[in-house]
């Protein structure tokens, strides 16, 4: 995983109880089925025509092309278990926080004759429930991905490097060069 928002995600679909549904028909039913039955919503969401749905509902057509195949697959991940979704988020964000592994580079503005090299390092830490909350809803509003790594660097910078305001009080940590980064609620 390269982005905070994609990391973000899986982290989400984790939490899912049951399995997301395989087959091309199951996945356009459900699509069709969130959409209240309009077949021409999911044909415009899909970018096909609307006769290609409804073949696709009644198993007519069982093998989409891949880049159907992979659109229909995201569109079906990010509407399943809305609830369940909600839950995970919401006890991250109120009760259990939320653990980020990640490497990366990190750099420093700190105060004067201290070292400010930027450094590669895999850090994993658990990250208290507020920076859990303000990514789960800087996501949900639609957040930039810099957007996403800034309030992820200030969680970092705060639990991990500033150990809760018991040290390093002037510091700022700069996160960049993202190689990996995974959550787990």
């Amino acid at each position: 995983m390269a982005t905070v928002g994609e990391g973000l995600e899986e982290a989400l679909q984790r939490a899912f109880t049951r399995p997301v549904p395989k087959s091309a028909g199951a996945q356009m039913r459900y699509l069709v089925k969130q959409h209240k039955g309009r077949t021409k919503e999911v044909a415009r969401l899909l970018g096909i025509s609307q006769r290609t749905v409804e073949r696709y509902v009644k198993d007519e057509i069982r093998q989409p092309r891949p880049e159907l195949a992979a659109r229909m697959e995201r569109e079906v991940r990010k509407r399943w278990q809305p609830q369940v979704r909600a839950r995970a988020r919401k006890a991250a964000a109120t009760t259990a926080g939320i653990m980020i592994d990640t490497r990366a580079r990190f750099g420093y503005t700190a105060a004067p004759g201290t070292t400010d090299d930027a450094r590669l390092r895999h850090l994993t830490v658990a990250l208290p429930p507020e920076f859990a909350g303000r990514l789960f809803d800087a996501q949900e509003a639609g957040a930039t991905e810099q957007r996403l790594r800034q309030i992820a660097a200030e969680g970092l910078q705060e639990t991990y490097f500033k150990d809760r305001g018991r040290r390093a009080q002037g510091l700022l940590v700069e996160y960049t060069d993202l190689e990996h980064v995974e959550f787990e609620l």
